[in-house]
C-alpha cells in the first residue's frame, strides 16, 4: 500500500522529519543522494535542499518541479521498513531456470 507524506519538517544539515498518512513518522538522513549525480547535486546547495514541499495531489517530497522522491522510499527509510516487493524486481525474477539444474 502505498503511503502519502502529509508533514515534512527541516531537522538541521540533511535531515527532514516526515509523517505519513499512516501517522508512521521518522528521519530520513539525504547525505546519502549528495553522492549521486544529474538533479541529485543540486542538493549540494543547503538552501536548495531545505526548500523542500508536498506536492499534497501525490504526497510526494519535492524540490522545485525538478526533484521529487517516490513516497515508498521515503517510508522505508523513515519507518525501517523493507520497500515493496514490486520496488526490488531482483526479488521477483529469482526463480529456478530448467537450465540452472543441469549438472
Amino acid at each position: 500500500m502505498l503511503r502519502d507524506v502529509v508533514s515534512a519538517i527541516y531537522q538541521g544539515g540533511y535531515l527532514i522529519e516526515l509523517e505519513f498518512d499512516d501517522g508512521q513518522r521518522g528521519t530520513v538522513d539525504f547525505t546519502k543522494y549528495l553522492e549521486r549525480r544529474g538533479v541529485f547535486e543540486r542538493f549540494r546547495d543547503l538552501e536548495f535542499f531545505r526548500s523542500f514541499t508536498i506536492n499534497k495531489e501525490l504526497g510526494v517530497l519535492t524540490w522545485g518541479d525538478e526533484i521529487d522522491i517516490a513516497p515508498e522510499t521515503l517510508y522505508a527509510e523513515a519507518t525501517g521498513t523493507p520497500l515493496p516487493a514490486w520496488m526490488n524486481p531482483a526479488k521477483e525474477l529469482q526463480i529456478d531456470s530448467p537450465l540452472s539444474s543441469r549438472t
